[in-house]
């Protein structure tokens, strides 16, 4: 009866969704696999699947271009079937969204097989995400990031924090449960801030030791426990620069997988021109200065194969179009040029 009862009740919903929008019934019928463990086993043998390796993604170079395969559930099979565990790892995936026509996306890592097996099969490699983020189209960017960051959590909740007993994902990898104690986990983001200051005419960035050489950025940390967004940027400026900020302004957010899984809250921060003087803490930052227009304006036009000097050092290069901080220097350079002309 409980089995009628499900079917009728995914026939409804599924007639409901079908008179609203796209997006509406992509989002619901997420939330049914993330909900029904039977209709998300049902989904694995007809989505598509996105491969890690030790949350390395796998992309196939295609002339300049990179892509990200999504491969059948067929095609998984065939490959795991020669490591004859098939049907073990499938079980490991999790999901990570659907198309509109509401073909399932799952991402699964296969780090403890040979990886060297998978790219021979497949003519591919497993890059580091880091890279992979700003190579791959902007399409992508974001499901790897999600991805790495869903598989990384499960990664590190496999045992329950109150009993020590082992921790079971559902199908979906939408939260995990520890049958000893009944505890529910779910996967959790860290905010972290992000602000480019200004002090009217200026930015300032900042880079840290182990940045790319040459790479500025926007300052950024984790809000403490407590803070909200406008403490955290006034404690993280006055901490790291030694400068008091006098006003904000919310710019967008974005998902970032590193160092685990955060969502950066990007900020406009202004300080006084008069009290503009950097006190650098040297414990977290290497370097931090202002910029003016001309030069943010030639940086961001500057790659970083572009950026080595004759005497060895490099000229300012700032983070790629994918990042945040990126749009925050582009949006100062708007207002910049508008206040100018």
């Amino acid at each position: 009866m409980a089995a009628v009862y499900q079917a009728l009740h995914r026939r409804v919903s599924s007639l409901i969704c079908r008179l609203h929008s796209t997006y509406v019934r992509k989002m619901r019928y997420l939330n049914q696999l993330k909900e029904d463990d039977s209709l998300c086993r049902q989904a694995q043998t007809s989505g598509t699947f996105y491969l890690f390796h030790n949350l390395s993604p796998f992309l196939q170079k295609a002339g300049k271009k990179y892509l990200v395969p999504q491969l059948s559930a067929a095609e998984m099979k065939g490959i795991l079937e020669k490591f004859q565990e098939a049907e073990q790892w499938i079980e490991k995936s999790v999901l990570i969204g659907c198309s509109d026509e509401h073909r399932p996306r799952f991402a699964l890592d296969l780090g403890a097989l040979d990886k060297s097996v998978i790219e021979s099969e497949l003519q591919g490699s497993f890059t580091d995400l880091r890279k992979a983020l700003f190579v791959v189209d902007g399409e992508d960017s974001p499901l790897l990031a999600s991805a790495h960051s869903l598989l990384q959590w499960h990664e590190s909740h496999q045992y329950c924090s109150r009993t020590g007993q082992p921790t079971q994902k559902n199908p979906a990898g939408s939260k995990r449960v520890c049958h000893a104690s009944g505890v529910t986990y779910y996967p959790q983001m860290s905010p972290v801030v992000i602000a480019l200051v200004s002090d009217g005419s200026r930015c300032l960035l900042a880079r840290q030791p182990s940045f790319p050489p040459g790479m500025f950025t926007a300052l950024s940390g984790f809000c403490d426990m407590g803070e909200n967004v406008e403490e955290a940027v006034r404690r993280e400026v006055a901490e790291e620069v030694g400068l008091e900020v006098e006003s904000l302004r919310y710019s967008a957010s974005q998902h970032w997988p590193f160092p685990g899984s955060s969502l950066m809250i990007a900020c406009h921060a202004l300080v006084g021109a008069q009290r503009a003087e950097i006190s650098v803490d040297t414990l977290e930052l290497e370097e931090a200065r202002w910029f003016g227009l001309e030069e943010i304006v030639e940086g961001l036009k500057r790659e970083p194969r572009s950026s080595k000097r004759d005497d060895g050092g490099c000229l300012p290069w700032f983070p790629p179009k994918q990042a945040i901080a990126h749009q925050l220097i582009q949006e100062w350079v708007q207002q910049q040029t508008a206040q100018t002309a």
